[in-house]
């Protein structure tokens, strides 16, 4: 069963019933894309944001954060990291609730942007399309691929040290100490100290997701179906960094784009390519900017964007190179 079945619901209620228009009319496409990714998004963070307050209140996440940060682990934080976003089934903009209750929770920076950069990138469902549809190898490539991207990406990032350009606000909430922590506290009072910081949170960055998936819900109904191939097909080797650039205004999860990338494939564009166009769409679109930039600063933006692009375009190039 879809848990995601009510939005479906209501998205249909509203973009047919409510405001009458045209099921296959652009307007109707985009109307149910903003209703249906505003109320799975908002809701996500809302559960997250509570979550994370949970466990920073019930355990100890300083334990966490030492284990993450064991220099003897050679990298097996960032791989950790990017496992535990490959298992969770968000988009861009649904895992940045988590990486503010990463930071929140006092895990460093890089190792929050392994899982910010993986989690998008792979998820369950879209590997289920990607054999169907590809087959197991290009299923493992891809899988190893969005992993070497976070962890490589993460990785970088940490040794920056460019926690000076995280905002002021995520850093406030993760230095608060709940004062009833070694002592019993009815649970009622703990649910209303958590519910508030975590309303808190979803306040500062609601109208970021609205205007983002406002943005994704415009190209999705607008932008023609056959578009991106056109242009694609006749790059030839600047054809992968094309299809990043001509990814960067679109916003989807990778099993929205999986359909799109075996259509590209089936007209002709190289694998590469095509998977350059799927990963820029779920890991570095305009709509994710547009909410990430309510918690990092534009330098960050600007070094997370250019080193996640960079590792697209070189994998892009290494897939149509050996395919």
């Amino acid at each position: 069963m879809d848990i995601f079945y009510p939005f479906e619901w209501l998205a249909d209620y509203f973009t047919f019933d409510i405001f009458s228009l045209e099921a296959g009319s652009r307007w109707a496409s985009s109307v149910h894309f903003f209703i249906y990714d505003s109320l799975k998004i908002i809701t996500l963070i809302i559960i997250i944001t509570h979550f994370m307050s949970l466990l920073r209140y019930y355990l100890p996440i300083e334990k966490l954060r030492d284990f993450l940060t064991r220099h003897k682990f050679y990298g097996l934080d960032y791989f950790l990291a990017t496992i535990f976003g490959a298992i969770t089934p968000f988009c861009s903009c649904s895992s940045i609730p988590l990486f503010i209750g990463f930071i929140e929770a006092g895990i460093p920076l890089g190792i929050t942007f392994a899982f910010l950069i993986t989690s998008p990138l792979i998820n369950e469902v879209a590997l289920a399309l990607f054999v169907g549809m590809f087959g197991l190898k290009i299923t493992i490539i891809y899988v190893i691929s969005g992993i070497i991207i976070g962890m490589v990406g993460g990785f970088v990032i940490g040794k920056l040290h460019l926690e000076k350009y995280v905002e002021d606000f995520v850093w406030k909430v993760k230095s608060k100490k709940y004062e009833a922590k070694n002592k019993k506290v009815a649970f009622s009072k703990v649910l209303k100290t958590i519910s508030k910081e975590a309303f808190d949170i979803t306040k500062k960055i609601v109208l970021y997701v609205l205007f983002g998936v406002g943005v994704g819900a415009f190209i999705h109904g607008f932008v023609p179906q056959g578009f991106f191939g056109k242009y694609l097909q006749k790059a030839g080797w600047w054809g992968v960094p094309l299809a990043v650039i001509l990814a960067v205004p679109l916003y989807s999860n990778a099993s929205g784009v999986i359909p799109i990338v075996q259509s590209l494939v089936e007209k002709g564009v190289p694998i590469g390519t095509a998977l350059a166009l799927m990963m820029a769409i779920v890991g570095i679109s305009l709509p994710e900017a547009l909410i990430l930039k309510k918690v990092i600063k534009w330098q960050l933006l600007v070094i997370f964007f250019t080193i996640v692009a960079m590792g697209i375009i070189l994998i892009g190039y290494l897939l149509n190179a050996i395919m």
